[in-house]
């Protein structure tokens, strides 16, 4: 007699997530298989946190888009695990007396944040995509890059820049799905004390398995343009990019 193999009915949905789905089991355990990949991810994601920004690399990657030696700026953690430990350090600055005060429309800082590795990965695409969809229709400040960074160091660059919208380009938070996960936070007349109210955020930027640098852009391009209508970002602006028409009589 022929031995049956049995079907694993969950591989199809397991290829269209990379959500831990279906793992089966080994007796009270998981396989060791799935043990394994746990491991990697959760390995993957503590490197993403801890490996420190290579800032001169950046900056080469930068000129290949023609953004020649950008401004440099520090939060007051002296290190990274300070940084982790002490978050209210992580959104103050230690020094903003070197950024230019250039009244732009736009400011861009591009910041470590929780995955270094994300900002590295993905920032100059995502920020050459921006300033291809910004071209020409604003003001566009020098940007900056900010090394253990939050979010909210953001608005205290853009008010040294005194640009009317800042654009925070951060690595986000690791998963145990991807590590490499990039965040845009804009916020309209950025200045210390804005809260994430005041901010809109575009997450997930991880081509080619997550949002991809066109379609980041454009959403940026028209929150930038609702926020300038409005004079204001945050909870009162909403993303109507990806809308769909609803049919009629539903």
């Amino acid at each position: 007699m022929t031995d049956v193999q049995p079907t694993d009915g969950w591989a199809p949905l397991r290829a269209t997530t990379p959500a831990r789905i279906g793992l089966g089991r080994a007796g009270d355990s998981l396989p060791t298989r799935r043990v394994l990949e746990f491991r990697a991810a959760h390995a993957a994601a503590r490197d993403a946190v801890h490996d420190p920004l290579d800032v001169d690399g950046l900056v080469e990657r930068l000129r290949g888009i023609g953004v020649d030696e950008p401004p440099r700026v520090c939060s007051r953690a002296v290190s990274r695990a300070e940084y982790l430990r002490r978050p209210d350090l992580g959104r103050a600055p230690a020094d903003l007396s070197g950024l230019p005060k250039t009244n732009a429309d736009i400011g861009f800082v591009l910041a470590d944040g929780l995955s270094p590795r994300a900002l590295a990965e993905h920032a100059t695409g995502m920020l050459d995509a921006l300033l291809c969809q910004f071209d020409g229709r604003y003001r566009i400040a020098p940007p900056v890059i900010a090394t253990q960074a939050r979010v909210a160091l953001g608005d205290h660059v853009g008010a040294a820049l005194g640009v009317a919208t800042v654009l925070v380009l951060i690595g986000e938070r690791p998963g145990l799905s991807f590590a490499d996960s990039l965040g845009i936070y804009l916020t309209h007349r950025p200045a210390p004390g804005c809260t994430d109210a005041d901010r809109n955020c575009i997450s997930n930027i991880h081509p080619p398995d997550g949002l991809d640098y066109a379609g980041a852009a454009a959403v940026a391009a028209a929150l930038v343009a609702g926020a300038r209508t409005l004079s204001r970002s945050g909870v009162a602006l909403k993303d109507t990019t990806r809308n769909t028409a609803v049919p009629p009589g539903f």
